[in-house]
């Protein structure tokens, strides 16, 4: 069984290295392929396939070849993090040279590598990351976001208290404990799909990044409101403001994308939640979107972005190419036709899951300079309002949150009101 576990792992990853399709969706694709295999092998190949693209730059310096074969990448991922040995490799089939594929694993002192290597980014990411944070701090966010993510959890508060969901998952074999920030979150360390269990077919729970969780605690939509989540992909969000405003008022979830709000439409009903209008746009302009100015009280924007903040559970991200300006310019755009939306004395929460200053400050300051109507609201007062445990720098007139620091994944959000 390993050395079937090695090829699959190797021809796994071969296809996602000559795709174009985010790992996440080509390894789905693969699974549903080899229907044979069982949850321990596809754990296996799973975790293989990811520590590989995690740690891709590091390999590719040992073998001083950009291009490694795919079955050099598994094995000495195997090397470095599982420990194995050259008996291990030989058995699983491995088809180079393991004896010196070892050797070189355990002689190479990551003390003496560059920086960018030892954090496992490209060099354009480490330079804008050291730039903005320091190389020390730079290695240690690099360090945490290279870990596997555990499973996060958000309560859904319409059906259950925090502590009936644990309960319930506790009655099926899955222990969890309390998050430390948010009121209604869960955390398991253990990666086991949840998706059978009855918490969630029963709509008891969600998967959501406490990160993501705090961002809509940022938001306060209250009971009655007219509320947009104005870029909604997945719903994560949108679930979790349905909840907070109690399932009353008006909860608008706008995206480009008809499949992903199509998806949401079971995670809806799934949570009890009668109160949530999904509509495609075609743009930030759009009609639909315009006919809503001037209406709304709050309005969130999670917007398009990078995505780097979640390497730990995309670590393929950090490998592809961007184009900054069109990422910042979207960005630009989506945050001026959101801020149209809003009532005198509304709120908007502009949010990313990503660290860099270019696609967050910049941002914000530029929206800011354009529209003196609107001022910055400290979160560290709303975090304090809500009884978020968050040690949060008062003075800070933004949210950061760093996975070395907060064991979330590492997202931005700026909060502003727009005068009466």
């Amino acid at each position: 069984m390993t050395r079937e576990l090695f090829n699959k792992s190797t021809e796994l990853l071969e296809a996602i290295l000559a795709g174009h399709q985010p790992a996440d969706q080509q390894m789905q694709k693969y699974f549903r392929e080899q229907r044979s295999l069982g949850m321990r092998e596809r754990g296996f190949i799973a975790e293989t396939v990811y520590g590989c693209l995690r740690h891709k730059r590091l390999v590719e310096h040992v073998f001083a070849n950009p291009t490694p074969f795919a079955s050099d990448r598994v094995g000495a991922y195997l090397v470095s993090a599982q420990g194995w040995s050259v008996r291990a490799l030989l058995d699983a089939g491995y088809p180079g040279d393991a004896k010196n594929l070892v050797v070189r694993i355990r002689e190479t002192d990551k003390n003496t590598l560059p920086e960018a290597v030892r954090a496992d980014l490209p060099d354009w990411l480490y330079d804008r990351l050291a730039t903005q944070l320091g190389p020390q701090e730079t290695l240690k966010l690099a360090e945490a976001l290279n870990r596997p993510a555990p499973v996060d959890l958000r309560v859904n508060t319409l059906k259950a208290k925090r502590d009936e969901a644990a309960a319930r998952l506790q009655e099926q074999g899955y222990a969890s404990t309390s998050m430390p920030y948010s009121p209604f979150g869960l955390r398991r360390a253990e990666r086991v799909p949840l998706f059978k269990t009855l918490a969630f077919q029963e709509g008891l729970i969600e998967i959501q990044d406490e990160g993501s969780q705090l961002l809509g605690i940022l938001l306060e939509p209250k009971r009655r409101e007219m509320v947009v989540d104005f870029c909604a992909g997945a719903g994560g969000k949108t679930l979790l403001i349905g909840a907070l405003m109690a399932n009353t008022g008006t909860l608008y979830a706008f995206d480009t994308s008809a499949k992903r709000l199509e998806n949401i439409k079971p995670r809806i009903k799934r949570a009890g939640l009668d109160t949530v209008r999904a509509i495609v746009i075609d743009n930030e302009r759009d009609r639909r979107v315009q006919n809503l100015n001037g209406k709304i009280d709050r309005v969130l924007v999670d917007a398009p972005c990078t995505g780097l903040g979640t390497l730990r559970r995309n670590p393929d991200i950090k490998w592809r190419t961007f184009d900054m300006a069109h990422v910042t310019s979207l960005q630009t755009r989506i945050l001026a036709a959101a801020a149209k939306l809003l009532k005198p004395g509304g709120r908007l929460v502009y949010a990313t899951c990503s660290p860099l200053r270019e696609e967050n400050e910049d941002i914000v300051e530029q929206f800011l300079a354009q529209h003196p109507t609107f001022t910055l609201l400290p979160p560290a007062s709303i975090l304090a309002r809500r009884n978020i445990p968050l040690n949060y720098d008062p003075n800070e007139k933004t949210l950061r949150l760093y996975t070395h620091l907060h064991n979330t994944d590492t997202f931005f959000a700026a909060v502003m009101q727009r005068a009466n």
